[in-house]
């Protein structure tokens, strides 16, 4: 398209940060190191994780770049970009999590098919832009519109992103029309990351942000917006990101059988210590997250040092020096929490988080149950191991 363009190999990457833990090159996969993860409330752009299916879209004239509106309504529209920066501009601070977060600990299971990510594959950031509510009402579409006069219920995104899934095609994802139209929702066609300009990786000139959503819905390198009487027949939707139960495989699997995936589970990761850990007896600082799909709070984070017989509550918090309360006003409901809990450890033990969000959602125990062949949606209890090496006097 005009201004805009999918270059055919990896030859014109830009440049990262050389902490990140590169989970594939091409396409570039990285998150960053589990410790640097929770240093922070809002996750620098340089350590928010990167999640690829190509090579990066290059910008050549940022004049010429438009989105395109079209499908089942009355009006379609090339809008670009001084238009969509014209409307009001709503900065929200989002957790974006990658379906396959933790799934190189659910393949240690059983092998599962995907990139392999450690607990890192998510980000909070602070995104800048206009409503996606705001800019449909330019096509005709009302706020809180469920159904198009002419049919549309779902609002698919199409990306400039070419990827070998889609046989060379476009990147695409949809959501139902009344979340869009819904300002309440707050999805974002976003232009700004952290305050600034969004960079390649994380969709310059323009992406779109769906809050509380797994990561694979909110697309990059806005190319179109397409209103549709059905949901995206992309890949991504149809044939990934789908949650089977452990019993089917890749002899048996019937993708028509699942829904796309959407809201993502609770979820949390000890991110203060790695999966083993040698140290000496005492007082131990547990840091770490906790986050919820679909604008669910987060109501509790249990640590345990014994495996899972006993627990301590942790501390929640998001911004330094506000108290958290979840569903309260002040409270950033996309986002994700801290906690943070000192345990005492005298001899070897197995740390364990677990959150619960404000629908009493609790993660489950055991990996096992929750095993699928994709390796999505690992919200199974997260355990680390503590050797104690006894300091001889």
């Amino acid at each position: 398209m005009p201004g805009i363009r999918a270059p055919s190999n990896y030859s014109e990457e830009p440049p990262r940060h050389p902490a990140l833990k590169i989970n594939a090159k091409e396409p570039f996969n990285a998150e960053p190191p589990r410790q640097a993860l929770v240093s922070s409330y809002v996750t620098p752009t340089e350590f928010f994780y990167k999640r690829n299916h190509g090579p990066i879209p290059i910008v050549d004239d940022i004049e010429r770049y438009s989105v395109s509106i079209t499908g089942l309504i009355e009006k379609p529209k090339e809008l670009f970009m001084k238009v969509i920066m014209s409307l009001p501009k709503y900065n929200v601070t989002a957790t974006l999590q990658c379906a396959g977060n933790r799934r190189t600990a659910m393949s240690q299971t059983r092998t599962v098919k995907g990139v392999g990510w450690d607990v890192s594959a998510l980000g909070n950031a602070i995104w800048g832009g206009a409503k996606l509510a705001d800019v449909l009402e330019l096509v005709g579409i009302s706020k809180f519109t469920s159904v198009t006069p002419a049919g549309g219920k779902h609002v698919e995104f199409v990306s400039i992103d070419r990827c070998k899934e889609e046989n060379g095609g476009p990147y695409k994802a949809s959501i139902p029309l009344i979340q869009a139209t819904n300002p309440e929702a707050d999805v974002l066609l976003a232009y700004e990351m952290n305050g600034e300009t969004l960079n390649r990786d994380h969709g310059y000139p323009l992406r779109v942000v769906v809050p509380g959503v797994i990561g694979a819905r909110s697309v990059k390198w806005l190319d179109s917006i397409n209103i549709d009487s059905q949901v995206c027949q992309g890949f991504f939707m149809q044939k990934d990101y789908k949650m089977f139960p452990p019993s089917v495989n890749w002899d048996n699997i019937d993708w028509s059988t699942r829904r796309p995936q959407m809201d993502f589970p609770v979820q949390s990761a000890i991110c203060s210590l790695e999966d083993v850990n040698v140290g000496r007896n005492g007082k131990i600082a547990i840091k770490g997250y906790a986050v919820s799909g679909g604008g669910r709070g987060i109501e509790r984070v249990d640590i345990s040092t014994d495996g899972g017989k006993t627990w301590k509550e942790a501390s929640r918090y998001q911004k330094p020096g506000i108290q958290y309360i979840a569903d309260e006003e002040k409270s950033d409901k996309w986002a994700w929490v801290l906690f943070e809990a000192e345990v005492d450890v005298q001899s070897n033990a197995v740390i364990v988080a677990k959150a619960v969000d404000t629908a009493a959602n609790v993660q489950p125990e055991k990996v096992e149950d929750i095993w699928n062949l994709r390796g999505i949606l690992n919200t199974s209890w997260h355990r680390v191991h503590v050797q104690v090496r006894h300091s001889s006097m």
